[in-house]
Order: structure tokens, then C-alpha cells, then sequence
């Protein structure tokens, strides 16, 4: 068994954009030349994110996948060049071979710019509307790197004292350059829940009332500061629609970085039914 392998962690098959699969590689964090020494090395693969939307070479027609643009480092030193952050995502076992993936964001350039520099690649589309048709592992990396490249652009400067910070720890932190406050900063993830409510019967689905007509979904929310992740389905539960649950039950857990979230899914039984 391979320690990542998503498939065996749980016994069950993962959720959408829950694959993972990477080495994350964290013994190279402390390696101060970690990026330098990826963009030198001829198996990293540059993973480009623009204004949160990722780059695809193809996308598919009816019955293809689309195909997310992994680009090669020495055709991508131009992009290298021009790139606002970069942040060290894993490596990968693909046969003989165990490329690096590397986020670099080029949110710098204007539309227009992107357009054609990209063009030779492909184009940027939005992860959530294509996510649910490309391949597992793939769609895993994107969101990774997607989440990653918008901590960065939110943490620019420190929360405690205000000054610029810079990024460390090959792109996996970012520090204070006050010499008086020297703080650091990580990646944060916002926990989320969600839950299929039912009375065995039926299930309890919402709406926002910008959505397009006859789409629904289940009920969602944050985890509140002080409350476990059951009392958060409870509590999210009764404030959408007036209903209480019992018999909570965790079933699994996904990455959603739309822009920042870890959704936790439960199932939760109706007790009252007037909404």
C-alpha cells in the first residue's frame, strides 16, 4: 500500500476533488532554495493559476474529459518570469518517473495578456464548472494549487502589525518582514458542513434565490468558533429551515477551495417537518 493512495485511506472511493495522491514532500520545506532548485529541475511540472482559474489544454467534447496544462519548466520560463508567487505542491510516482508540481501565480497579467501568452496551451476556466469531468487525481492537484495561489494573495501583508509579509517554506508559509513582530502566517482552511437531512422518505434540499430555476442542493454551512461539527449541522439545519435533527452521522470529508473550504459531510434525521 502506498502511503497516499486515496483509495485506501478510508476504504471507500474518494469524493470529488478529494483524491490527493501527492507526496507533499514536507522534509523540503526547510531547504531555503527549494523553488530555485524546482524550476532548475527538468520533471517539474508548472501548474499556472490566473485570478483563481486554472489553466486546461483541452477542453473536452461530449464523452472527452477535459485536460488540465501541466507545463513542462523550460517551456514555461516566461510565465516563471512574471509570477507573483510559487508554492511547492508534491511529487508524484508516474512510472519511472516522479515529477514536482509547482503553482505559480501569473494574476499580474491583464486579460488580454493572458490570452496570449496562454495560447499556445490552452485556456483558463473555472475549477467548480469543470471539476466533475476530469480525472480524480488531476482535479485534486488543480484545487490544491488554486487554494494555495489565494492564501497567498489575501496574506500579503501581516495581520498583526500590517507590514509586507514574504513567502517561506517553499511557499507553504509567509513571514513578517518587521523584525519586531516576526510573525508567521500558514495556510488556513475553513471547515464546512454539509448534510443529507431525510425522514427516510424524503430529503430536505434548499435554494439560493439567485440560482437558476428547478436547481436545489442540500443544506450547508460554517463550523462557528466553540461548536463541535455536529452541533454546527444542528444548528445550520434549524436556522435555514426551521427543522431538528437527530441521529447526526459523519460519512466523509472534501476539499472545496471555492474559495477555502473543507466540506464535512454528514446525514442527519428530520425530527419535526414544518419549515
Amino acid at each position: 500500500m502506498h502511503i497516499f493512495d486515496p483509495y485506501e485511506l478510508t476504504g471507500l472511493k474518494p469524493n470529488h476533488l478529494g483524491f490527493g495522491g501527492l507526496d507533499r514532500g514536507a522534509e523540503l520545506h526547510e531547504d531555503k532554495d527549494c523553488i530555485q532548485k524546482l524550476f532548475e529541475s527538468e520533471e517539474t511540472l508548472i501548474v499556472p493559476v490566473w485570478r483563481t482559474l486554472n489553466l486546461f489544454s483541452k477542453i473536452g467534447g461530449k464523452g472527452e474529459k477535459p485536460l488540465p496544462a501541466f507545463l513542462p519548466v523550460d517551456e514555461a520560463s516566461s510565465l516563471i518570469s512574471i509570477s507573483d508567487h510559487q508554492v511547492f505542491l508534491g511529487r508524484q510516482k508516474i512510472a519511472a518517473k516522479t515529477p514536482a508540481y509547482l503553482a505559480i501565480d501569473i494574476s499580474a497579467l491583464d486579460e488580454e495578456e493572458a490570452e496570449n501568452r496562454l495560447a499556445e496551451w490552452g485556456s483558463f476556466k473555472d475549477l467548480r464548472n469543470i471539476s466533475p469531468l476530469i480525472d480524480g487525481v488531476e482535479g485534486s492537484i488543480l484545487a490544491y494549487a488554486r487554494a494555495m495561489i489565494y492564501w497567498h494573495s489575501l496574506n500579503q501583508f501581516c495581520g498583526v502589525c500590517g507590514n509586507p509579509t514574504k513567502p517561506s517554506k517553499c511557499g507553504h508559509q509567509r513571514d513578517c518582514t518587521n523584525s519586531e513582530c516576526d510573525s508567521s502566517h500558514f495556510p488556513r482552511t475553513d471547515s464546512a458542513v454539509i448534510m443529507l437531512v431525510h425522514d427516510r422518505d424524503r430529503a430536505l434540499l434548499g435554494r439560493q434565490n439567485f440560482w437558476p430555476e428547478g436547481m436545489y442542493s442540500l443544506l450547508a454551512g460554517y463550523v462557528e468558533p466553540g461548536e463541535t461539527i455536529e452541533h454546527a449541522v444542528a444548528r445550520e439545519v434549524y436556522e435555514e429551515s426551521g427543522i431538528i435533527v437527530k441521529n447526526i452521522k459523519y460519512l466523509h470529508s472534501q476539499p472545496w477551495p471555492f474559495p477555502s473550504s473543507l466540506m464535512l459531510g454528514f446525514t442527519a434525521e428530520a425530527v419535526t417537518e414544518k419549515i
